[in-house]
């Protein structure tokens, strides 16, 4: 029960963070690619089911 606890409060942050901060890598180096659109909409998907809210970006 605690592991599972455990998992739920850091792990699945801890790896929504990383995604973004590869996603934003990959799109600094390369721009827009299928791999960082894929991680983007897999951190949205990922924020919405654990509750977090999404970060709106300027689109301009």
């Amino acid at each position: 029960m605690i592991a599972r606890w455990a998992v739920a409060a850091i792990a699945v942050p801890l790896a929504i963070a990383g995604a973004k901060k590869v996603s934003d890598r990959i799109e600094a180096r390369r721009g827009s690619t299928r791999a960082s659109r894929l991680l983007r909409r897999g951190v949205s998907t990922a924020e919405r089911l654990t509750g977090r809210r999404k970060r709106r970006r300027l689109a301009w």
